[in-house]
């Protein structure tokens, strides 16, 4: 290797491990502007390109380190899955991105589990099953294939076979708190399903236990004092109540609220309606957010320049979700704590809260395998601590940013059309029978609500804490006055 070719990529791989995004992509371009027959440097292009929120620019350098014959393809094709799923929204093109890798190597774990995934998206609870025992047969004993399997498998007696794999395989996983976890939210799941409550209880706190020990190896956790500074800062940050200014015609409609408090439901509802298009758990809002100085102090102090520029980027990484002309679904639950940024960026836009009946929500996060970032889902009463702070930052929000639609799931449970005639009312659109069909679609579901949303309305999920009562301590009267 020459020597200028040895700085080059001594200079681009510092860059990627330490380098800003941006200085690192440009170490690379120079690299393969000079020695463009590197397949791997093309394939550190595509992560960073990713990691720079270009997906596009990811797919390009993704197929020159292909053309390039790089060794390993199968991981390349898999990456290329990935950026398609997950950042452009395109099922059918991961798909066959995934059987690539799997055409070139069979027992690609990584390939089956994403496929398993993606099959689980697409509501194909069948084609999900036959991927994960393939996982499982390439893999035997795999933690995260076989809780996987157990949760789209039909468990429905406590001497199904895979319950004892359950428990076996957790046996095995002593000290790997990651495996624990993946395995424990399983078991959970498995044992609420066939009715076993005390069991399935037991089975998530183990869970949580194991999952807040990984959360603390990300350096994850939950300071309840800084959360509560945090949510004061955004509360005194909002910005001054702006009229419409004709974004409310086709500016997204934005569902957030409470983690497991429905939100999940109301955009797989709504996106049935001809007007509409589901975006999914985008994350542009945090990303924008991360990214502007002294947030969210700087959001009241946006001029037209700046507000326009940053709602322009917005429209531009969510075109790609190919809306066709219609309005965007952005469902994810923690824009609550982005309010104030969304109504600077587009003060006509429609915000919709979801809100469930405190205990149902307190339990549902617990049981719940949260990302570790969610270090407060692990424990109960952090949980109570996090909901109290969302009610508050709600009730703020409401009195300074203008209407937001509060959607009760257990009014949206019992008068599903009544409550969304007046949703589809409060979103400036018209009646459609639609969003009360199932069968109607609605895209695919990237959330730990894939199958119950594709049911028909059902209340099941409403009061599901009296069946954990005895467990639950002092929860029950610490919120029998909060609706």
């Amino acid at each position: 290797m020459s020597d200028r070719r040895a700085t080059l990529v001594r200079q681009a791989a510092r860059l990627f491990g330490e380098g800003p995004v941006d200085a690192a992509i440009a170490a690379h371009h120079a690299l393969l502007d000079a020695y463009p027959d590197d397949p791997d440097s093309w394939y550190n292009l595509a992560l960073l390109e990713r990691r720079a929120r270009r997906p596009a620019a990811s797919l390009v350098a993704l197929d020159e380190a292909l053309a390039r014959g790089i060794m390993g393809a199968e991981e390349v094709w898999l990456q290329r899955g990935v950026v398609l799923s997950d950042d452009l929204g395109d099922a059918d093109g991961a798909r066959i991105a995934l059987g690539q890798a799997l055409a070139l190597a069979p027992a690609y774990l990584p390939a089956l589990l994403n496929l398993g995934n993606l099959e689980e998206d697409g509501g194909d609870r069948v084609a999900a099953e036959h991927q994960y025992r393939a996982a499982l047969a390439a893999a035997p004993g795999h933690p995260l294939a076989l809780a996987r399997l157990a949760g789209v498998a039909a468990i429905s007696q406590s001497d199904d076979p895979l319950l004892d794999a359950l428990r076996r395989a957790l046996g095995q996983a002593r000290g790997d708190p990651l495996a624990e976890a993946d395995l424990g939210f399983a078991l959970g799941h498995a044992l609420d399903r066939i009715g076993d409550y005390d069991a399935a209880f037991d089975a998530y706190v183990a869970a949580n236990r194991a999952s807040r020990a990984f959360a603390v190896t990300q350096g994850q956790g939950y300071d309840r004092a800084a959360h509560e500074q945090w949510i004061d800062r955004l509360i005194a940050a909002f910005p001054s109540p702006a009229q419409s200014k004709g974004e409310g015609g086709d500016a997204p409609i934005f569902v957030c609220g409470m983690v497991r408090s429905g939100s999940t439901l109301a955009e797989r509802m709504l996106s049935r309606h001809g007007a509409l298009v589901a975006g999914g758990e985008l994350d542009v809002v945090p990303a924008i957010a991360a990214e502007i100085i002294a947030y969210p102090e700087a959001v009241g102090g946006l001029d037209e320049t700046g507000r326009q520029a940053l709602a322009t980027r917005y429209r531009s990484e969510t075109s790609r979700r190919g809306m066709g002309g219609r309005r965007l679904i952005d469902k994810r639950p923690d824009n609550i704590l982005h309010l104030g940024l969304v109504r600077a960026l587009f003060p006509g836009a429609r915000i919709v809260r979801t809100v469930r009946a405190p205990l149902d929500n307190l339990l549902s996060a617990f049981f719940l395998h949260a990302d570790p970032t969610l270090a407060w889902a692990t424990d109960l009463s952090d949980i109570a601590h996090y909901l109290a702070q969302e009610r508050r930052l709600a009730a703020a929000a409401q009195a300074r940013l203008g209407p937001i639609y509060d959607l009760h799931y257990e009014r949206l449970v019992t008068d599903t059309r009544g409550e969304m005639a007046a949703l589809l009312a409060f979103c400036g659109l018209d009646w459609d029978e639609a969003v009360l069909d199932p069968a109607a679609g609605g895209g695919a579901v990237r959330t730990a609500s894939v199958w119950q949303v594709r049911e028909p309305i059902h209340r099941r999920s409403s009061g599901r804490w009296r069946h954990y009562a005895d467990r639950l301590g002092e929860f029950p009267a610490l919120f029998e006055d909060i609706a």
